[in-house]
């Protein structure tokens, strides 16, 4: 078949693998019923000389390290990435395909999170995924800055991005494109999908700003490609211009047509998230010249052209092998802390470097955290912090840490600004980058302003850590605004989400070190503003059975009651033992820094830290009591919050809303009377 180019940049056989690109997704959304069309069939022409002639990646091995990452941010169209994915050799199959959005296919309705399939990053959330692409080229300058020496571009890869008109509305990819230009990331490459239809109909509903003057503030590199989406000699011109800018992120604004080719479907909102239908379908095969009786129909041709990416991407792969054995013997160092990196294996051994706390001083949990970084995070050089305007508070920047800025790439501290989902969504994207990780700070009501990324997160299984500091109403003077009491119950209620309330500086530390050799989905800190005091582990517990989630910090022989806590409420749980113990009562104090790993233990563990027997309980937390029957059953009593806070000193509040020791002593003795 002819390979001759026509004005528009596409040869015969191009278009076939075009056309190809766009009945596969149409008949996918068909055979489902259920799905995006429109978007596939307008952004197949862009997609295909993007990966065919741009994108760097190897099939065969789908986490090399330096290949070119794609984030198909307009996750609804899907099936435009799982159709390049099927013909480029991915492991997709055309069953799959056939498969869509059903029942344990690898081929869901929004991409979900998949290295080994191609699938960089979950989208479908509309702005995640172009705010996780600026997270994955923060790490790529940062790794490329760490790692290149003399003529050895170990790291040199650009990350492109599909986005639509919903995630430029979404508020989320405004923060993070902001801070996109700010830092001048000129390895970003953004391909707009100007196609004006939105599920409501018209963008011009809602939609109405000069996106690209905007971009233009932001301070990216903007350029404009109109027609109807398959001018593809001009889509490549901007696409090269891209790749040659050294200095901002760019964004390719590409006029393109929903259902391009549909006779009655082309421009309308009904192709955004239902199929064409059967008639339209073969209406649109036969105006394309392909046969109507043809489902899921792939061409020889094509199959042994898109195969060739395989061949091209092995060809890549070897030519940098090549590079980086010869790079290992005069870097020996560096290549060895790659590949321990990239084998999940420890740099050093955590342990050695926490630090210890005196017993009986006082330290908030905010401030072990920071002490904690200074100790551990010069030693490992692929761990990220930062935060959203809150450096002092969160004490997120670890002794030594310079910032990472647009002329200063060896910085590993990002000023997120005062853009919480932003960072979120970026910490995930340098998360999965395969060599770096992320941690962030705020204060944990403003969790609220993240969730969406801390949801995606476990969803994935990112192994993001997310720092939260003012953790409750001691917060104080700053007032309800400010101080949470529902949050740290929304976070538990996360599936695969590791929260952590540790009760004091040492809890701290351990929790870190938990955290960073955790890699199985994200973890949350949950930190304390006031000072708590440092529990004597010769006398109670060590801090290191944190791992376990929960456990006896205070042992009572045959225990007439349980005090179970997490957080600043467990020294009151001491507190109140001893109160308890000078009316012979004994109690047992329970530390719960973690429920969702004490609900991964045996049930003799949980047993034997929470006694079956022992029926009278009162847990005491300063936050809403939602969740914790689980634990101190239907007729145990629960210390803690039940309406919004106020605005006092921190003391104040507590006493205020009875989350005292005296209060716990009351209430161990009316449920210990309740037994009887």
């Amino acid at each position: 078949m002819s390979k001759s180019v026509n004005s528009l940049g596409l040869s015969e056989l191009d278009e076939l693998c075009v056309q190809t690109i766009r009945f596969l997704s149409v008949d996918a959304v068909q055979k489902a019923n259920s799905g995006h069309p429109g978007m596939p069939m307008g952004m197949a022409p862009a997609a295909f000389v993007l990966w065919d002639r741009h994108l760097k990646h190897n099939p065969s091995n789908p986490r090399w390290h330096n290949r070119d990452r794609f984030v198909l941010s307009a996750g609804h169209g899907c099936m435009l990435l799982y159709s390049l994915l099927h013909l480029t050799g991915y492991g997709i199959t055309l069953d799959e395909l056939k498969n869509f959005r059903q029942w344990g296919s690898k081929t869901p309705g929004h991409p979900e999170y998949d290295p080994d399939r191609g699938v960089e990053v979950t989208t479908g959330p509309l702005g995640q995924g172009i705010s996780n692409a600026v997270g994955m080229a923060i790490a790529e300058k940062y790794l490329a800055n760490y790692l290149n020496r003399d003529s050895f571009d170990i790291i040199d890869y650009k990350i492109y991005c599909i986005a639509s008109d919903g995630d430029l509305q979404e508020g989320v990819a405004s923060e993070a494109c902001s801070l996109a230009g700010h830092l001048g990331l000129d390895n970003l490459i953004v391909v707009y999908d100007d196609n004006h239809i939105t599920i409501d109909g018209s963008t011009e509903l809602a939609f109405t700003e000069d996106k690209a003057a905007r971009f233009r503030a932001y301070g990216w590199f903007v350029q404009e490609v109109g027609g109807d989406g398959n001018n593809m000699a001009a889509f490549e011109k901007a696409l090269v211009n891209a790749k040659n800018e050294k200095s901002r992120p760019s964004i390719i604004k590409l006029r393109t047509h929903i259902a391009y080719g549909s006779p009655n479907k082309q421009d309308s909102a009904g192709s955004h998230g239902a199929p064409l239908g059967e008639d339209e379908i073969k209406l649109t095969k036969e105006r394309f010249g392909w046969d109507p009786k043809k489902s899921f129909f792939v061409p020889d041709e094509v199959s042994a052209y898109m195969r060739k990416a395989a061949d091209k991407g092995k060809d890549q792969q070897e030519a940098w092998d090549k590079m980086f054995e010869q790079y290992a013997k005069k870097h020996p160092d560096l290549a060895q802390q790659f590949r321990d990196t990239a084998a999940g294996r420890p740099l050093v051994n955590l342990d050695e470097l926490l630090p210890d706390f005196e017993a009986g001083s006082s330290v908030a949990t905010r401030k072990a955290s920071g002490k904690t970084l200074d100790a551990l995070m010069p030693k490992l050089p692929f761990v990220f912090g930062g935060s959203a305007d809150l450096t002092p508070s969160n004490n997120t920047k670890f002794a030594g840490a310079k910032d990472f800025q647009k002329d200063e790439r060896d910085g590993r501290y990002l000023r997120f600004g005062i853009r919480e989902h932003a960072m979120g969504a970026i910490m995930n994207g340098i998360s999965v980058s395969g060599l770096t990780r992320a941690y962030g700070g705020t204060f944990l009501v403003f969790s609220d302003y993240m969730r969406g990324a801390i949801r995606v997160a476990a969803l994935s299984k990112y192994p993001t850590i997310f720092v939260f500091t003012h953790d409750s109403i001691g917060v104080g003077e700053d007032g309800p605004t400010h101080q949470p009491v529902e949050h740290l119950a929304a976070l538990r209620s996360i599936p695969n989400l590791l929260v952590f309330r540790p009760a004091d500086a040492n809890e701290t530390a351990q929790a870190w070190k938990f955290a960073l050799e955790y890699h199985d989905g994200p973890v949350t800190m949950l930190l304390t503003r006031q000072g708590l005091p440092v529990l004597d582990q010769n006398k109670y517990a060590s801090a290191a059975n944190i791992s376990k989630g929960a456990y006896v910090l205070l042992a009572a022989d045959k225990p007439d009651v349980l005090l179970l806590a997490s957080g600043s409420e467990v020294s009151v749980a001491l507190c109140a033992a001893e109160g308890l113990a000078k009316e012979s009562i004994k109690a047992s104090v329970v530390s719960m820094p973690c429920w969702e790993l004490f609900e991964k233990q045996t049930q003799q563990y949980k047993d034997s830290v929470i006694p079956p027997n022992v029926k009278a309980r009162v847990g005491i937390e300063a936050g809403i009591e939602l969740g914790w029957h689980k634990y101190i059953g239907d007729k145990g009593v629960f210390i803690g919050m039940s309406r919004f806070g106020a605005s006092a000193p921190a003391k104040t509040c507590f006493e205020k809303f009875g989350i005292t020791a005296d209060n716990v002593i009351k209430a161990a003795k009316k449920t210990m009377n309740s037994k009887l």
